[in-house]
């Protein structure tokens, strides 16, 4: 294990991913592709921009209309504008909204009432016509607003989606997105407010904002419950940033999480203990990072499973620490260049002594049983070691307690988390 050289990168979003190249054990120049749900043909996911026309004046009349936001005759709007009443105590109920040729635009209100999220992005350069019916102090009220669209703008962003449609994960797996460039301090409320998650059975979750705004991870107080279906909006197209460039694309992706499965490593005993349901399945001796190299201890997660593989550091700049290396039943735990994975060469280490450059040694027969077991998304935490995980070296959401990621939010969180915010 080398330094941690994990950089964003702007990679095609809509591919589904190349897997990230495995340089185990040392320095990984690699930067890992975007993955994940989105664009898929119809609808697309769409949210709006931040509602940049309401009132703040006084409240909505004792019935009657009220004025819209966008406000009637508003143009260059972002293709990501949500529907509201223009007074701001008025809770949207109802809106119609629809396009010029006449085609009404699918979407739904927030569960606070505060707007209404189109279904789709609009499209660019359009005029569309809203008539909305809410709900204020004295009553029910309506009002129309007729806008039109920005054309597409040339300076966007690129992000990317960690979730692949209708793949079973483990109770770990945060939801994790990525952006390049990082979302400034200032604009990560407005980008934060089109994340959507959706669990089933509901569960509350926070988002968690790592320093240089380039991911964000989505997680509950507790692993998800093995089972839960989540379900994922990303609903970045159009939203303006104050770095003049806009979000890129929307996303969506649905999927489902398994069995309890969980990996503990204690240093002290070199040891791994695996459970499966809450019942402990099997304990195996391992090798972990010696000194000069060692592992991280913190609670990480399975990002990548590779049967067999390469691993080559050559550009260590520690000769000591360059090889390359056939390896088999590689599975990532950071973008640092640690694993667990087969290493037969340290069999008489395993449960004695470590010997690896930062990986999770385990024998060849043990590495083949923990790699048909496991999924991505499994969580393994080692304890005892020289070095701290790294926020950010990996989907490293599990290793902050609660209450530490909660202040990564750029949005208060209730307490115990937040439900759902949008029936997606």
């Amino acid at each position: 294990m080398g330094r941690f050289a994990r950089a964003g990168a702007m990679v095609c979003a809509l591919a589904v991913t190349a897997s990230v190249a495995l340089t185990g054990c040392g320095p990984d120049p690699q930067k890992p592709a975007f993955v994940g749900g989105g664009p898929s043909g119809a609808p697309e996911t769409g949210v709006a921009a931040p509602v940049g026309d309401r009132a703040s004046g006084a409240p909505a009349p004792n019935g009657g209309t009220v004025p819209v936001s966008p406000a009637d005759g508003a143009t260059n709007r972002p293709v990501s504008t949500e529907i509201a009443a223009g007074t701001p105590d008025v809770k949207i109920t109802d809106v119609t909204l629809t396009a010029a040729d006449g085609k009404p635009v699918a979407g739904a209100a927030r569960t606070d009432g505060s707007s209404w999220v189109p279904a789709a992005p609009l499209k660019y350069g359009t005029r569309y016509t809203a008539t909305i019916t809410g709900t204020g102090a004295a009553g029910q009220v309506t009002g129309t607003s007729t806008f039109t669209t920005m054309k597409k703008p040339k300076s966007v962003i690129g992000s990317g989606l960690y979730l692949f449609d209708d793949k079973t994960y483990g109770v770990a797996m945060p939801v994790v997105t990525e952006f390049s460039p990082g979302i400034p301090k200032k604009d990560r409320a407005a980008v934060q407010k089109r994340m959507f998650v959706q669990t089933d059975p509901p569960q509350p979750g926070a988002w968690h904002w790592v320093a240089n705004g380039t991911q964000a991870y989505y997680r509950g107080a507790e692993y998800w419950t093995p089972g839960t279906k989540l379900t994922v909006r990303i609903a970045l197209e159009g939203i303006p940033l104050s770095n003049g460039k806009y979000g890129n694309i929307d996303r969506r992706a649905s999927a489902k999480i398994g069995r309890a499965f969980e990996m503990k490593v204690e240093n002290a005993t070199k040891q791994m203990t695996v459970s499966e349901n809450g019942q402990v399945v099997k304990t195996l001796p391992v090798s972990l990072g010696k000194k000069s190299t060692p592992s991280s201890s913190g609670t990480m997660v399975v990002m990548e499973k590779k049967e067999a593989t390469v691993f080559d550091t050559r550009d260590d700049p520690d000769p000591a620490n360059r090889y390359v290396t056939d390896i088999d039943f590689a599975q990532r735990l950071t973008w640092g260049g640690e694993y667990i994975h087969a290493a037969p060469w340290s069999v008489q280490h395993q449960g004695r002594r470590n010997v690896s450059h930062g990986c999770v040694n385990v024998s060849m027969d043990n590495a083949r049983w923990l790699f048909a077991k496991t999924l991505v998304g499994d969580p393994i935490t080692i304890t005892g070691t020289e070095r701290k995980l790294a926020a950010g070296n990996g989907w490293t959401a599990w290793s902050l307690s609660w209450a530490e990621f909660v202040k990564g939010s750029a949005l208060p969180v209730p307490d115990g988390g937040e439900g759902a915010t949008l029936a997606l």
